[in-house]
Protein backbone atom coordinates (compact mmCIF):
# COMPACT_ATOMS: atom_id res chain seq x y z
CA UNK A 1 0.00 0.00 0.00
CA UNK A 2 1.07 3.57 -0.95
CA UNK A 3 1.67 6.33 2.31
CA UNK A 4 -0.87 8.45 3.02
CA UNK A 5 -0.81 12.22 2.74
CA UNK A 6 -3.73 13.75 4.13
CA UNK A 7 -5.57 16.75 4.65
CA UNK A 8 -7.57 17.55 7.74
CA UNK A 9 -10.93 17.61 6.50
CA UNK A 10 -12.00 19.45 9.97
CA UNK A 11 -15.74 19.99 8.49
CA UNK A 12 -16.27 16.76 6.86
CA UNK A 13 -15.59 14.90 9.82
CA UNK A 14 -17.58 17.23 12.03
CA UNK A 15 -20.47 17.06 9.77
CA UNK A 16 -22.58 13.57 10.87
CA UNK A 17 -22.57 15.87 14.37
CA UNK A 18 -24.48 18.65 12.85
CA UNK A 19 -23.88 22.19 11.92
CA UNK A 20 -22.93 23.66 15.48
CA UNK A 21 -19.95 21.17 15.24
CA UNK A 22 -18.97 22.02 11.47
CA UNK A 23 -19.10 25.41 12.50
CA UNK A 24 -17.35 25.15 15.65
CA UNK A 25 -14.59 23.07 13.49
CA UNK A 26 -13.69 26.23 11.38
CA UNK A 27 -13.67 28.50 14.00
CA UNK A 28 -11.58 26.41 15.98
CA UNK A 29 -9.28 25.68 13.14
CA UNK A 30 -8.84 29.77 12.72
CA UNK A 31 -8.35 30.38 16.42
CA UNK A 32 -5.66 27.32 17.12
CA UNK A 33 -3.90 28.54 13.57
CA UNK A 34 -3.63 32.06 14.49
CA UNK A 35 -2.32 31.05 18.25
CA UNK A 36 0.15 28.61 17.60
CA UNK A 37 1.68 30.19 14.62
CA UNK A 38 3.12 33.29 16.98
CA UNK A 39 5.26 30.49 18.26
CA UNK A 40 6.01 29.19 14.59
CA UNK A 41 4.68 25.66 15.17
CA UNK A 42 4.85 24.09 11.79
CA UNK A 43 1.20 24.36 9.74
CA UNK A 44 0.88 21.08 9.24
CA UNK A 45 1.01 20.23 13.41
CA UNK A 46 -1.42 23.04 13.92
CA UNK A 47 -3.82 21.56 11.81
CA UNK A 48 -3.70 18.24 12.83
CA UNK A 49 -4.14 19.14 16.55
CA UNK A 50 -6.98 21.56 15.38
CA UNK A 51 -8.52 18.52 14.16
CA UNK A 52 -7.65 16.20 17.20
CA UNK A 53 -9.49 18.80 19.56
CA UNK A 54 -12.49 18.70 16.83
CA UNK A 55 -12.24 14.90 16.88
CA UNK A 56 -12.41 14.60 20.63
CA UNK A 57 -15.33 16.70 20.75
CA UNK A 58 -17.15 14.90 18.86
CA UNK A 59 -16.32 11.94 20.46
CA UNK A 60 -16.84 13.08 24.13
CA UNK A 61 -20.65 13.50 22.34
CA UNK A 62 -20.99 10.30 21.25
CA UNK A 63 -19.34 8.41 23.83
CA UNK A 64 -22.02 7.25 25.84
CA UNK A 65 -23.74 5.62 22.79
CA UNK A 66 -20.72 3.21 23.13
CA UNK A 67 -20.90 2.18 26.84
CA UNK A 68 -23.10 -0.44 26.67
CA UNK A 69 -22.11 -4.01 24.55
CA UNK A 70 -22.82 -4.49 21.30
CA UNK A 71 -26.35 -6.74 21.11
CA UNK A 72 -25.64 -9.78 18.00
CA UNK A 73 -28.85 -10.23 16.08
CA UNK A 74 -29.28 -14.05 17.34
CA UNK A 75 -28.46 -16.86 15.28
CA UNK A 76 -28.25 -20.20 15.44
CA UNK A 77 -24.89 -21.70 15.12
CA UNK A 78 -23.35 -21.44 12.63
CA UNK A 79 -25.62 -20.21 10.30
CA UNK A 80 -25.81 -15.76 9.58
CA UNK A 81 -28.59 -14.45 11.86
CA UNK A 82 -32.01 -13.44 10.40
CA UNK A 83 -31.96 -10.52 8.49
CA UNK A 84 -27.81 -10.68 7.94
CA UNK A 85 -27.18 -11.18 3.76
CA UNK A 86 -25.31 -14.36 3.21
CA UNK A 87 -21.65 -13.92 2.35
CA UNK A 88 -20.43 -16.38 -0.09
CA UNK A 89 -17.39 -18.65 0.64
CA UNK A 90 -14.27 -16.85 -0.77
CA UNK A 91 -16.25 -13.39 -0.11
CA UNK A 92 -15.91 -11.12 2.60
CA UNK A 93 -15.35 -12.34 5.88
CA UNK A 94 -16.45 -10.64 9.79
CA UNK A 95 -14.60 -7.82 10.80
CA UNK A 96 -14.08 -7.41 14.56
CA UNK A 97 -13.34 -4.05 15.87
CA UNK A 98 -11.69 -3.32 18.91
CA UNK A 99 -10.92 0.32 20.67
CA UNK A 100 -8.18 1.90 22.40
CA UNK A 101 -7.48 2.34 26.01
CA UNK A 102 -10.36 3.94 28.16
CA UNK A 103 -12.21 3.89 25.11
CA UNK A 104 -15.49 1.88 23.55
CA UNK A 105 -16.90 0.94 20.77
CA UNK A 106 -18.23 4.38 19.44
CA UNK A 107 -15.12 5.57 18.21
CA UNK A 108 -15.48 3.20 14.88
CA UNK A 109 -18.97 4.99 14.61
CA UNK A 110 -17.81 6.31 10.63
CA UNK A 111 -15.44 3.37 9.99
CA UNK A 112 -18.10 0.80 10.38
CA UNK A 113 -20.12 3.44 7.48
CA UNK A 114 -16.94 2.88 5.40
CA UNK A 115 -16.70 -0.51 6.24
CA UNK A 116 -20.46 -1.05 4.80
CA UNK A 117 -19.49 0.96 1.24
CA UNK A 118 -17.66 -2.54 0.94
CA UNK A 119 -20.92 -4.59 0.68
CA UNK A 120 -22.82 -6.78 2.74
CA UNK A 121 -20.32 -7.28 5.49
CA UNK A 122 -20.62 -8.44 9.18
CA UNK A 123 -18.95 -6.38 11.62
CA UNK A 124 -18.98 -6.90 15.40
CA UNK A 125 -17.63 -4.53 17.97
CA UNK A 126 -15.72 -6.15 21.29
CA UNK A 127 -16.06 -3.57 24.18
CA UNK A 128 -13.47 -4.39 27.13
CA UNK A 129 -13.80 -2.25 30.54
CA UNK A 130 -11.89 0.56 31.50
CA UNK A 131 -10.37 -1.29 34.72
CA UNK A 132 -8.97 -4.19 32.53
CA UNK A 133 -5.39 -4.15 34.10
CA UNK A 134 -3.94 -6.83 32.04
CA UNK A 135 -2.96 -7.56 28.15
CA UNK A 136 -2.94 -11.43 28.60
CA UNK A 137 -6.65 -11.04 29.88
CA UNK A 138 -8.00 -8.73 27.15
CA UNK A 139 -6.57 -10.73 24.59
CA UNK A 140 -8.35 -13.87 26.16
CA UNK A 141 -11.61 -11.92 26.18
CA UNK A 142 -10.79 -11.40 21.97
CA UNK A 143 -10.40 -14.92 21.78
CA UNK A 144 -13.61 -15.85 23.19
CA UNK A 145 -15.15 -12.88 21.41
CA UNK A 146 -14.00 -14.06 18.09
CA UNK A 147 -15.08 -17.62 18.76
CA UNK A 148 -18.35 -16.15 19.01
CA UNK A 149 -18.59 -14.57 16.33
CA UNK A 150 -16.93 -17.22 14.05
CA UNK A 151 -20.14 -19.35 15.77
CA UNK A 152 -22.21 -16.95 14.78
CA UNK A 153 -21.93 -16.35 11.30
CA UNK A 154 -20.24 -19.81 10.26
CA UNK A 155 -16.92 -18.34 9.04
CA UNK A 156 -13.66 -19.94 10.02
CA UNK A 157 -12.08 -16.53 10.30
CA UNK A 158 -12.34 -12.82 10.90
CA UNK A 159 -10.64 -9.78 9.84
CA UNK A 160 -9.47 -7.01 13.58
CA UNK A 161 -8.79 -3.66 13.56
CA UNK A 162 -7.39 -2.50 16.34
CA UNK A 163 -6.96 1.31 17.79
CA UNK A 164 -3.80 2.19 19.39
CA UNK A 165 -4.27 -0.35 22.69
CA UNK A 166 -6.40 -2.52 20.89
CA UNK A 167 -3.95 -3.30 18.11
CA UNK A 168 -1.69 -4.39 20.53
CA UNK A 169 -4.47 -6.75 22.31
CA UNK A 170 -5.14 -8.39 18.80
CA UNK A 171 -1.59 -8.69 18.69
CA UNK A 172 -1.38 -10.73 21.91
CA UNK A 173 -3.62 -12.92 20.97
CA UNK A 174 -2.56 -13.54 17.18
CA UNK A 175 0.84 -13.98 18.13
CA UNK A 176 0.91 -15.81 21.81
CA UNK A 177 -2.46 -17.37 22.26
CA UNK A 178 -2.66 -18.80 18.61
CA UNK A 179 -4.95 -16.34 17.31
CA UNK A 180 -3.45 -16.60 14.15
CA UNK A 181 -5.52 -19.89 13.23
CA UNK A 182 -8.43 -17.26 13.44
CA UNK A 183 -7.44 -14.02 12.33
CA UNK A 184 -6.88 -13.78 8.45
CA UNK A 185 -5.85 -10.03 8.43
CA UNK A 186 -5.06 -7.83 11.74
CA UNK A 187 -4.57 -3.64 11.02
CA UNK A 188 -3.56 -1.93 13.69
CA UNK A 189 -3.97 2.10 13.92
CA UNK A 190 -1.64 3.52 16.04
CA UNK A 191 -0.53 1.02 17.93
CA UNK A 192 2.26 0.87 20.45
CA UNK A 193 4.48 -2.26 18.72
CA UNK A 194 7.70 -1.26 19.97
CA UNK A 195 6.23 0.32 23.16
CA UNK A 196 5.73 4.26 24.11
CA UNK A 197 7.09 6.75 26.44
CA UNK A 198 4.00 9.31 26.54
CA UNK A 199 2.49 10.30 29.49
CA UNK A 200 4.89 8.92 32.66
CA UNK A 201 2.11 9.78 35.26
CA UNK A 202 -0.27 7.64 32.88
CA UNK A 203 1.88 4.67 33.95
CA UNK A 204 0.06 4.37 37.56
CA UNK A 205 -2.30 2.51 35.54
CA UNK A 206 -1.35 -1.49 35.16
CA UNK A 207 -2.50 -1.47 31.66
CA UNK A 208 -0.39 1.84 30.40
CA UNK A 209 2.45 0.33 32.33
CA UNK A 210 2.55 -3.21 29.80
CA UNK A 211 2.57 -0.22 26.67
CA UNK A 212 5.90 0.84 27.70
CA UNK A 213 9.23 -0.18 26.31
CA UNK A 214 10.64 -2.94 27.65
CA UNK A 215 7.60 -4.03 29.47
CA UNK A 216 6.73 -8.12 29.62
CA UNK A 217 4.26 -7.78 27.37
CA UNK A 218 6.26 -6.13 25.10
CA UNK A 219 9.73 -8.40 25.48
CA UNK A 220 6.69 -11.41 25.02
CA UNK A 221 5.90 -9.75 21.35
CA UNK A 222 9.54 -9.87 20.65
CA UNK A 223 10.09 -13.35 20.74
CA UNK A 224 10.50 -15.30 17.75
CA UNK A 225 6.57 -16.53 16.34
CA UNK A 226 7.69 -19.21 13.84
CA UNK A 227 4.51 -19.96 11.39
CA UNK A 228 2.05 -16.99 12.32
CA UNK A 229 -0.44 -16.97 9.39
CA UNK A 230 -1.91 -13.76 10.40
CA UNK A 231 -1.22 -10.86 8.14
CA UNK A 232 -0.49 -7.69 9.87
CA UNK A 233 -0.98 -3.99 8.27
CA UNK A 234 0.05 -1.03 10.54
CA UNK A 235 -1.23 2.31 10.14
CA UNK A 236 1.50 4.89 11.70
CA UNK A 237 1.21 8.96 11.77
CA UNK A 238 4.24 11.08 11.50
CA UNK A 239 2.31 13.58 14.03
CA UNK A 240 0.76 10.81 16.59
CA UNK A 241 1.56 12.46 19.84
CA UNK A 242 0.66 9.33 21.86
CA UNK A 243 3.49 7.21 20.20
CA UNK A 244 6.74 8.47 21.37
CA UNK A 245 8.58 7.98 19.18
CA UNK A 246 6.25 7.85 16.44
CA UNK A 247 8.23 5.20 14.71
CA UNK A 248 7.35 3.12 17.69
CA UNK A 249 4.14 2.15 15.91
CA UNK A 250 5.70 0.60 12.67
CA UNK A 251 5.22 -3.45 13.44
CA UNK A 252 8.87 -5.08 12.86
CA UNK A 253 9.12 -8.35 13.32
CA UNK A 254 11.33 -11.07 11.45
CA UNK A 255 8.81 -13.88 11.16
CA UNK A 256 5.60 -11.79 11.01
CA UNK A 257 3.73 -10.75 7.47
CA UNK A 258 3.93 -7.14 8.32
CA UNK A 259 3.20 -4.58 6.43
CA UNK A 260 3.94 -0.90 7.17
CA UNK A 261 2.03 2.10 5.91
CA UNK A 262 2.71 5.35 6.81
CA UNK A 263 -0.02 8.62 7.21
CA UNK A 264 1.24 12.34 6.79
CA UNK A 265 -0.64 14.92 8.37
CA UNK A 266 -3.09 13.83 11.11
CA UNK A 267 -2.51 12.70 14.60
CA UNK A 268 -3.89 9.96 16.44
CA UNK A 269 -7.75 10.30 17.52
CA UNK A 270 -7.86 10.86 13.47
CA UNK A 271 -6.89 7.44 12.65
CA UNK A 272 -10.19 5.96 12.97
CA UNK A 273 -12.39 8.04 11.84
CA UNK A 274 -10.07 10.14 8.76
CA UNK A 275 -11.86 8.57 5.38
CA UNK A 276 -8.90 8.30 3.36
CA UNK A 277 -8.04 5.67 6.14
CA UNK A 278 -10.75 4.02 6.56
CA UNK A 279 -10.18 3.37 2.72
CA UNK A 280 -6.84 2.30 3.33
CA UNK A 281 -8.57 -0.07 5.57
CA UNK A 282 -10.78 -1.54 3.36
CA UNK A 283 -7.92 -2.14 0.42
CA UNK A 284 -6.21 -3.96 3.50
CA UNK A 285 -8.98 -6.28 4.20
CA UNK A 286 -10.27 -6.71 0.50
CA UNK A 287 -10.98 -10.38 -0.67
CA UNK A 288 -8.27 -11.63 -2.36
CA UNK A 289 -5.86 -9.15 -1.02
CA UNK A 290 -2.39 -10.95 -1.74
CA UNK A 291 -0.66 -12.24 1.56
CA UNK A 292 3.11 -11.71 0.90
CA UNK A 293 5.80 -13.56 2.68
CA UNK A 294 7.32 -11.71 5.35
CA UNK A 295 10.63 -11.23 2.81
CA UNK A 296 8.35 -9.56 0.64
CA UNK A 297 6.38 -6.81 2.84
CA UNK A 298 6.17 -3.74 1.96
CA UNK A 299 8.05 -1.51 5.16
Amino acid sequence: MKPLQLPSPLGSLAAPLGPLASRLAAQLTVRCLGELRRFRVPSALVRATALELVILAGHLVLYPTGLTPERPAPGRAGRPPAGTAHLPAGDTVPTVLLHGFADNRSVFVLLRRALAQQGPHQVACLNYSPLTCDIRAAADLLGRHVEEVCARTGRGEVDIVGHSLGGLIARYYVQRLGGDRRVRTLVTLGTPHAGTSVAPLAGVHPIVRQMRPGSSVIEELRAPAPGCRTRFVSFWSDLDRIMVPVESARLDHPDLIAENVPVSGIGHLALPVHPAVAAGIREALAPGTRVAGPAEAVA
